[in-house]
């Protein structure tokens, strides 16, 4: 029926005599602008548009999954708190909407024989493995923690995060969709990147204002939203663009920086050269205003790699800015920071280390399945710390921990094995190394906080798992051509 209306619609517009082509044209506007304006009216201009964009969005990733992994690399970059201002308990979060229609669509295909084929590649027994343990030591922690919407909300978010590994493997399948959600990655992390400068540099007063516009998206408000180096006004101000949490931005950073480092000397990149150079100076200068030390030494580690394993123009460039962080005003303020934390005289490091030593106490008494996700069954303990490693042990003990370890190595391993196989011609090359050493990088970052697997940062958990999905498809192709 749909078709045929669409076919007299087509026939009515290009008819030769003018007034059904007018008729037609009137009846289109009309098909069109009621709904438009119904929902508008209803809404509100601003609610009104947002739904539009929504709807016209959630049809497009409905019609393919590429766009729902585009989106979810916008959402994750440039509103990842961003929430729906309806209550059903809980608030529904943009991440909530476009990892629920990317399985739907991803399942749906399947279930109708759209691909027929699912592509197990490793790591997916580890991943599995992974998520099997998650569930079996939240089920566990219930015996001495309350279960609530929340806590349940977070927890589906952090299982559907890690799977969204499997989602990138099967339905990312060819070099045209590897570089599409690679470039959006680029682009998308540069916005974020370009808005936490341009809020750094603004007045404060003025930042405060415009970040507090994002109360419509439940986002907080007020001062508050300003952080400081250890809380203090005192001291100076961190980026935090549109991430909350400077630390959250930083090891967001390191992924996108990787990945356009590794565009820098490729023969054919991504997006012109010029344009990538600017961009990751933006980036670049917004993770040193973030003063996150995790997140520099994770990008560190991954230029670092990246000079060793292919480029040793890499490590003149970093020996560049390590020299004219040296020189310069504003930046020695950012090493004094470095060497501070290096020497644990500052306030947060003192913290760090604290916490790393309760941490070990809960792990000792709960070793094998941790304590959950919702608490600690002792008084004189707490759930949380400053390390991906330690806080997953925590949660779902060493075993979860193991689990994780062999999941990411697995995937190494096989990074390691492409890239001698890979020739250094091979336009697979750049977004091997990008998405593979910004997993490296991601979990040198790790050990100084814990981001990547948090239940108050499920987007960060599936940035770090849609990166390794990427690297996993580059390999696939890899092998298929050198085959």
């Amino acid at each position: 029926m749909t078709y045929l209306a669409w076919e007299r619609i087509r026939e009515g517009l290009v008819h030769r005599r003018p007034w059904i082509r007018g008729l037609t044209a009137v009846i289109v506007c009309l098909l069109v602008g009621l709904p438009v304006g119904a929902i508008i009216g209803l809404l509100g201009w601003l609610y009104g548009s947002a739904a539009l964009v929504g709807l016209v969005l959630g049809y497009l990733m409905l019609r393919k999954t590429l766009v729902g992994l585009v989106v979810l690399v916008a959402v994750i970059c440039l509103l990842p708190f961003a929430a729906l201002p309806i209550n059903l308990g809980f608030s529904p979060t943009l991440l909530d909407l476009v990892l629920l229609t990317l399985f739907f669509v991803w399942i749906s295909e399947i279930a109708t024989r759209k691909r027929s084929e699912f592509i197990a590649s490793p790591p997916t027994t580890a991943v599995l493995a992974f998520v099997s343990l998650a569930v079996v030591s939240f089920i566990a922690g219930l015996t001495h923690s309350r279960l609530t919407a929340n806590v349940i909300r977070h927890f589906a978010e952090i299982l559907l995060s890690v799977l969204v590994v499997l989602l990138v493997m099967n339905t990312v399948r060819t070099t045209k969709e590897l570089k599409t959600v690679v470039t959006a990655l680029i682009l998308f992390g540069f916005a974020a990147a370009m808005i936490g400068v341009v809020l750094y540099v603004l007045p404060e007063e003025l930042t405060v204002r415009l970040l507090s516009l994002l109360r419509l998206v439940r986002y907080p408000t007020g001062s508050s939203v300003l952080r400081y180096i250890e809380d203090n006004p005192e001291l100076p101000l961190r980026a935090i663009s549109t991430s909350i949490d400077p630390n959250v931005l930083g090891g967001m950073l390191i992924f996108v920086i990787t990945l356009t480092l590794a565009q820098l000397p490729a023969r054919q990149p991504l997006l012109p050269r010029k344009l990538v150079w600017a961009m990751l100076i933006t980036m670049a200068l917004c993770l040193i205003l973030t003063y996150s030390r995790g997140s520099f030494a994770g990008a560190a580690a991954a230029l670092l790699l990246l000079g060793v394993l292919r480029h040793r123009r890499m490590l003149w460039v970093s020996l560049a800015v390590v020299a004219v962080m040296l020189v310069l005003p504003p930046s020695q303020i950012y090493v004094r920071h470095l060497v501070e934390g290096l020497l644990g005289q500052d306030l947060a490091t003192q913290m760090r280390l604290g916490e790393y030593k309760d941490a070990l106490i809960l792990i000792s008494r709960h070793p094998w399945f941790g304590v959950g996700f919702a608490g600690t069954p002792e008084i004189d303990t707490y759930l949380g710390v400053s390390c991906v490693y330690l806080l997953i042990a925590e949660e779902m003990g060493v075993l979860g921990l193991l689990a994780f370890l062999t999941a990411l190595g697995i995937f190494l391993a096989r990074f390691l094995g492409a890239w001698r196989r890979c020739p250094s011609d091979c336009e697979l090359e750049p977004l091997l190394l990008g998405t593979s050493l910004a997993v490296v990088g991601a979990m040198t970052g790790g050990v100084l906080d814990h981001y990547l697997f948090n239940l108050d940062f499920p987007h960060a958990t599936a940035l770090l798992w849609l990166t390794v999905g990427l690297g996993a498809a580059a390999i696939r192709l890899i092998d298929r051509q050198v085959v």
